[in-house]
């Protein structure tokens, strides 16, 4: 025919551009009907099949690195530091002077049991390593006839330095020997929300470790200073210990709860450490004096 050349290869073949388009509209079909079995299955499928879909593949473990996860650190550098008190004082009946008559006890009929010492706890923790100073509450030690400490295994007897009555704060002192301090932090620093941490000894039960926030600064209490406000667990025998932020310092001593019970209810008052650490200079320089 003319016009026409014969390359001699047989008949022609379609195009590039027309098997392009074929194969874009083959996959287009396919996206399309997978597409369509993922929401016919998501519209009939029951809500727990739903879940354990989503579920089936977890977030990985190293995600959130665990050192970022645990104050062990910080719990370990401060918690040898921290003390328990035990302390033998008189009975409050015995500090009745009418009661000191043998024949008035006998007259009103005064069991003589109710007349023996008791023996109260609560907690502390070392400033001064080299000098063996403790700092508790006063309401801990007040009247005591002894105090014993317990620091890690050891008890030992400890030593009244002095009291402040107007801030709640006792010094101790116990054998220098193998005692690693706390040091005490700047509580002006201090901001609503920062993570801090309690030890002592609840109840009696042993050393504990409690954490929380700081919940409000500048609480009044009593005429006494502006205290730090915290819902870290704080419970009987908890007074005395430390309040600690996550720099490793004491920016504050435990002294009170506020609850209609005995028990801690989230708000925790400490007294602030420049305060401590104020009073504790005048103790001790009166006492060396």
């Amino acid at each position: 025919m003319e016009g026409l050349e014969r390359s001699g290869r047989g008949p022609a073949e379609p195009g590039p551009g027309v098997g392009g388009l074929l194969t874009l509209m083959l996959l287009v079909v396919l996206i399309a009907g997978g597409a369509g079995a993922g929401v016919t299955w998501w519209l009939t499928a029951n809500p727990e099949e739903r879940a354990a879909e989503t579920l089936a593949d977890p977030v990985p473990v190293d995600a959130v690195p665990l050192s970022r996860l645990t104050l062990a650190p910080l719990i370990a550098r401060a918690a040898p530091a921290v003390v328990s008190i035990a302390v033998l004082q008189p009975s409050p009946l015995e500090q009745n002077p009418l009661l000191r008559d043998p024949y008035y006890r006998d007259f009103v009929l005064v069991p003589e049991e109710a007349l023996q010492p008791r023996i109260s706890a609560g907690s502390g923790f070392i400033v001064d390593a080299r000098r063996g100073l403790v700092i508790t509450n006063r309401h801990v030690v007040e009247n005591a006839r002894a105090i014993e400490v317990t620091i890690g295994e050891r008890r030992v007897e400890a030593r009244l330095i002095g009291m402040a009555r107007d801030t709640d704060i006792a010094v101790l002192q116990v054998p220098a020997r193998n005692l690693r301090a706390l040091p005490l932090g700047d509580s002006d620093r201090l901001q609503v929300g920062d993570y801090v941490v309690a030890i002592g000894n609840p109840f009696e039960i042993g050393q504990t470790v409690t954490a929380g926030i700081v919940s409000a600064l500048g609480r009044g209490r009593g005429g006494g200073p502006a205290y730090v406000q915290t819902d870290a667990p704080i419970n009987p025998g908890n007074s005395g210990g430390p309040l600690i932020s996550m720099r490793g310092e004491v920016i504050g001593i435990n002294t009170a709860i506020v609850g209609p019970g005995e028990g801690n209810v989230g708000i925790g008052i400490a007294i602030p450490s420049n305060v401590v650490r104020q009073v504790v200079d005048r103790i001790v320089a009166a006492a060396e004096r």
